[in-house]
């Protein structure tokens, strides 16, 4: 049986404790993310974030080639409010780990040759990004809802501006932004390391003293862009529609959560019967909504052939017209809830994958477990669910990559 527990300090952690499981997973969160890298630096988050795991901390040449020699995981996510850093390893091993983990993430050894390692590693995730239409469309989904807007620049960065990173400017995103940004660390494993008290990991206390000093702050999100046409590519296209939704924090997150599922790919879905099924429009597409610190984004993305697109559209636009206006089937609204449900069971099942949804919601918001997150669904009603999708159906646009010239 496994064991939920809370211990407070400068860096708060959240311990998933099950004597059964057989590995130890460490995650320490952040709230910093992309949306606060400065104008003209778009993507020094990221650049941030593969230089902390890659320069030499204590004895070992990076803390990620030490744990993958040591037979564990080791890796790291920037977003555009968050970043993450985890490893999973052997629990005789989390106690060296979970020091190194501190090490690496707050008191970093800068190296020239490393950070120029790193940008060229971005350049070739950027070029993979660049691709791949199905990343494209998204970063595109965002820049139309958030033009201008740090919340529409893509998280991994331009070419450009991260050419322009060097060390000073890396370094001081750390010491000004990282440092001073809200941290918590999560552990699922058999037992707690004791090197997960910061001190006892030799952490520096005016480093301590400096966590959480700086909340972070984002202007205000603009307008969206006006709704163009859709511009349909004469190739298989990625579709992305949705419209913004609630904040993280937010009540309100899990009608759209919720929503999500009632719209989302599974054959007990609305829109699967109907996209799908009825109208053989699209066989890969998904939906979801993602909280943010000060705002949402709820989408659906669908994979279309030529000639499909304005088809698919209209048929996504009228179920969740149908929605909004009616309210959703009390069959498909429990099914929907089953669903979200199970997300989150599912997450908790895997160690790694628990580690990283602890992560994310609890650097969202504050204390919060498994338990009150399948409360928090079970109590969504129709109306929660109808109200949901007006406002989505209200707010809705949709982009297309490739797009058409």
């Amino acid at each position: 049986m496994h064991q939920f527990t809370e211990v407070e300090g400068p860096i708060p952690v959240v311990g998933l404790i099950d004597d059964r499981l057989s590995t130890t997973t460490i995650c320490l969160a952040s709230k910093y993310g992309s949306q606060l890298d400065p104008l003209g630096q778009c993507g020094l988050a990221h650049v941030l974030e593969h230089v902390l795991m890659s320069t030499p901390v204590g004895s070992v040449p990076s803390l990620s080639e030490y744990v993958e020699r040591l037979g564990g995981h080791a890796n790291a996510e920037t977003g555009l409010d968050r970043m993450l850093f985890y490893a999973q390893v052997h629990p005789d091993d989390a106690e060296e780990i979970a020091g190194l983990l501190y090490q690496a993430v707050l008191q970093p050894r800068w190296s020239d040759a490393v950070l120029e390692q790193e940008k060229r590693a971005v350049f070739q995730e950027l070029a993979a990004a660049a691709a791949d239409h199905s990343d494209v469309v998204q970063d595109a989904f965002l820049a139309h809802f958030f033009p201008g807007h740090p919340m529409g620049r893509p998280v991994g960065g331009t070419k450009i501006d991260v050419e322009r990173c060097d060390t000073a400017s890396v370094a001081a995103a750390h010491r000004d932004r990282l440092l001073t940004a809200p941290l918590s660390v999560i552990v699922v494993g058999p037992r707690l390391p004791k090197s997960v008290d910061p001190v006892a990991a030799g952490i520096d206390p005016h480093t301590l003293a400096t966590i959480g000093t700086a909340p972070a702050t984002v202007p205000p999100s603009p307008p969206p862009a006006p709704q163009q046409p859709v511009r349909w590519s004469e190739e298989f296209t990625w579709l992305c529609a949705g419209a913004p939704s609630v904040p993280d924090h937010d009540p309100r997150r899990p009608h759209f959560n919720v929503l999500a599922q009632l719209l989302g790919s599974s054959p007990s879905s609305l829109l699967y019967r109907r996209l799908r099924g009825e109208a053989g429009l699209a066989y890969t597409f998904y939906a979801w909504n993602r909280g943010y610190a000060d705002t949402g984004a709820w989408r659906v993305m669908a994979g279309v052939e030529p000639g499909n697109g304005d088809a698919a559209l209209e048929v996504i636009r009228t179920a969740l017209d149908e929605v909004a206006t009616k309210g959703p089937d009390p069959d498909d609204l429990a099914s929907a809830r089953r669903q979200a449900r199970m997300r989150v069971l599912t997450s908790m099942d895997t160690p790694l994958d628990c580690a990283r949804f602890l992560a994310m919601r609890s650097s969202a918001s504050g204390s919060w477990s498994p338990t009150d997150e399948v409360a928090y669904i079970d109590a969504v009603t129709a109306a929660d669910v109808q109200r949901a999708a007006a406002q989505i159906r209200d707010g809705f646009r949709a982009v297309a990559s490739p797009a058409a010239p």
